[in-house]
């Protein structure tokens, strides 16, 4: 079957289409791309061609497969229906997937947590996965090092650089609900991975946070039926467009930290004088996704006020959207087209957070806001 690839304007003729935004009109300078039934989606991103993929970890609900393509209005599993079903081999499908990143060079890669219901990530699969996007074959799967994948681990977000060492490397955080956060250094020639920052205050979450969504405190019920505070690890990533910074955040949080990337990479730098390295960029609010553009802008959501906020080189924050359809901007990835797409998914309105009641109202949505600019370089 002929693939459809949906640029700018095809992905707004389509929300006639089935399972698309119903009617309405969003904020000024949002844009309705798609909307989701079913499985909430959490990550998105747009190709160099203008292919649109979506994932949709296993939390809860009945996740049919848990990476698709958009196409024509309609979700597809990619690569196809059988690397998403989990194998005796947990390195030869998908088990549970956080996030989708198209490296701006003809690869999908994949991250998969392993870990369904934020649980123990099953051994040998948590790992990265690529797909080539002409063929829509798997070429690289890397497992993630034991050494670096603790009990507690949810990873989460990843960002890629192919200008450093023979295959170029990658970042990916540590999300942890109960353990420590960090950012794992992942080689991809040889597959040699590091934790750093791990357990640092920086990807830890923030004690004093309080996060307060549709009005209300965003807490979680204990066992003793008592409110637990929201405390989720390192979380949202960005990259610098040459490389040099990396931006990250904790999801229970409001500020963005920064550290060069060079000393994240190097054995001999040891976990004091990184530290040392990190700057605290100031407060950003409270954000899950992060993005940059090849000018140097930041981009980051803002969750408890239904935003998108930026950062300019040498700047100040400015909110550049906002609006009701904005519940819970996650994963955002820069278009061939000069939007941003974010994904809204009420995350703070499930179950876990309400006293055991779901609120999320489908369907989910995807946005987009024009920004004029371009995805941050990789290579």
């Amino acid at each position: 079957m002929k693939r459809l690839m949906i640029s700018a304007m095809v992905t707004m003729a389509l929300c006639a289409g089935a399972g698309l935004a119903d009617a309405g009109t969003p904020a000024a300078g949002i844009e309705r791309v798609a909307a989701f039934s079913g499985a909430m989606p959490t990550g998105v991103t747009v190709s160099e061609g203008g292919r649109i993929f979506v994932n949709f970890p296993k939390w809860g609900d009945d996740v049919k497969y848990t990476v698709a393509e958009l196409r024509d209005g309609k979700t597809y599993a990619y690569p196809d229906a059988a690397f998403n079903r989990e194998h005796a081999d947990p390195a030869k499908g998908l088990i549970s997937v956080q996030s989708v990143v198209a490296d701006g060079h003809g690869r999908l890669w994949i991250l998969d947590t392993a870990a369904p219901g934020f649980a123990e990530p099953r051994a040998g699969g948590a790992k990265l996965v690529a797909v080539d996007l002409k063929s829509d074959r798997v070429v690289k799967t890397m497992v993630f090092p034991a050494d670096v994948i603790l009990p507690t681990t949810y990873v989460n977000d990843m960002r890629f650089d192919f200008r450093v060492g023979s295959e170029g490397v990658a970042y990916v955080t540590d999300s942890s609900l109960k353990g420590p956060g960090g950012i794992i250094v992942l080689d991809l020639a040889s597959g040699k991975a590091t934790r750093r920052l791990s357990g640092s205050r920086f990807t830890a979450p923030d004690p004093s946070f309080v996060p307060r969504v549709d009005g209300k405190v965003m807490a979680t019920t204990g066992a003793d039926g008592k409110a637990q505070p929201f405390t989720v690890a390192s979380d949202g990533i960005a990259l610098s467009p040459d490389g040099a910074t990396l931006y990250f955040t904790a999801l229970s949080s409001r500020t963005l930290y920064a550290v060069p990337t060079a000393l994240l990479r190097d054995p001999d730098v040891g976990e004091a004088q990184l530290e040392s390295a990190v700057r605290d960029l100031g407060p950003k609010g409270a954000s899950d996704g992060l993005e940059a553009d090849a000018g140097g802008s930041v981009y980051a959501g803002d969750y408890e006020h239904n935003a998108i906020r930026k950062l300019a080189p040498g700047g100040t924050w400015t909110t550049i959207a906002q609006g009701p359809d904005m519940s819970w901007p996650d994963t955002m990835s820069i278009g061939p087209d000069g939007y941003l797409y974010v994904m809204a998914n009420q995350l703070h309105r499930q179950a876990a957070f309400n006293g055991g009641k779901d609120l999320r109202r489908q369907p989910y949505r995807l946005l987009r806001v024009k920004i004029g600019a371009a995805p941050a370089p990789t290579r």
